[in-house]
């Protein structure tokens, strides 16, 4: 399971978010800090890959992937280190894949704080790379004390110190000039700069489109999102939210804008297993082989792997089911190094 954390200053919307993508129960008022603890929530990855294969199969169930969300406290200027109100608070994202930075567009006279995502871009910077330093302070002083008794790399204290250089100037790892293995080495730390970043401008509800926001030079993808016609959208019966959303130009909804960016950014890919039981998406590291995706769905498969067979969700589909597709030679035998594509439908073979 995909975890994403959401961080944002005093009244960018993040909790309006938060709850709208996972029917959470986040407090949202007008005020600051009206979050005062760590939430978790769960949200359904839509697929209409998963839909339609789960009626060619008559599936019983579908189970599509999940991803977690973390809401934390709205991040005010000089609370994201430790010695702080917001230190205790960021450990809830330290674990997160990626982050959701939400930056706020919208005016409302009722509700406080600055409605400019740059000024707000640049306060998050500061706190995260704030928290990062105090951070990795610690783990570093920590290595040095293990480095006097035993071997300790002295390329890891050296990347580490070369990190600590940086945050320390308020520049967070993503925008420094440090090597993808400078980075890599520091996954282990648990840094928030160092993670793959989702930017949602929480724009105005009389102008929900992104706009132009290309001079915040933002670390990773930007989506325009108005929380607030998203929420009003997931409060609708399912059978009106498509039209809502076409004559709001909404698009696909928040959910599936932000999960798909996060998969691309996650570099991660769907793969499905389907049969009368069960129709289930199974999200995969892009690259992974046959025998690594069959342990995503039971050890036993992995251990036991003797081969899979596979066809692609559009060619079972045009065949009509798994038997004409069968016949008709579209499913392939692949072995333990195949590398999986995504909308690969896949029966494992295995023996234990």
């Amino acid at each position: 399971m995909q975890r994403l954390g959401i961080v944002g200053l005093p009244n960018a919307g993040k909790s309006t978010l938060f709850n709208t993508l996972c029917d959470g129960d986040s407090p949202v008022a007008p005020f600051p800090f009206s979050t005062t603890s760590t939430h978790l929530g769960e949200a359904k990855v839509a697929d209409e890959r998963l839909d339609l294969l789960s009626a060619l199969s008559g599936s019983a169930t579908s189970t599509p992937a999940i991803v977690q969300f973390t809401d934390i406290r709205g991040l005010a200027p000089g609370s994201g280190g430790d010695d702080g109100m917001g230190g205790s608070f960021l450990g809830g994202v330290r674990e997160a894949d990626a982050l959701v930075l939400v930056l706020r567009a919208f005016d409302d006279p009722a509700v406080e704080g600055v409605a400019d995502p740059l000024e707000g871009l640049l306060a998050l910077e500061m706190e995260l790379s704030l928290a990062d330093s105090e951070s990795l302070e610690r783990q570093l002083a920590k290595r040095r004390r293990r480095a006097k008794g035993e071997a300790v790399p002295a390329d890891e204290l050296e990347r580490m110190e070369r990190a600590l250089g940086v945050l320390d100037g308020g520049t967070p790892i993503w925008r420094s000039s440090l090597t993808r293995e400078d980075r890599c080495m520091l996954g282990k730390c648990f840094l928030l700069t160092n993670k793959p970043v989702v930017v949602v401008v929480n724009t105005d509800a009389d102008d929900p489109s992104c706009g132009d926001y290309s001079e915040l030079g933002a670390p990773g993808a930007v989506l325009g999102v108005c929380a607030k016609l998203e929420a009003e959208l997931m409060g609708l019966p399912e059978g009106e939210r498509t039209e809502f959303a076409a004559e709001l130009g909404l698009g696909k909804g928040a959910l599936r804008r932000l999960v798909g960016a996060a998969y691309d950014l996650l570099g991660l890919q769907t793969f499905f297993t389907t049969g009368p039981k069960e129709t289930r998406a199974w999200p995969f590291q892009a690259g992974a082989t046959a025998v690594e995706c069959a342990g995503l769905i039971h050890t036993d498969f992995q251990r036991g792997f003797i081969r899979a067979d596979c066809v692609s969700w559009q060619a079972l589909l045009a065949e009509g089911s798994e038997t004409a597709a069968r016949r008709n030679g579209k499913i392939r035998s692949e072995g333990r190094t195949y590398s999986v594509k995504d909308g690969d439908v896949m029966e494992i073979r295995f023996n234990v």
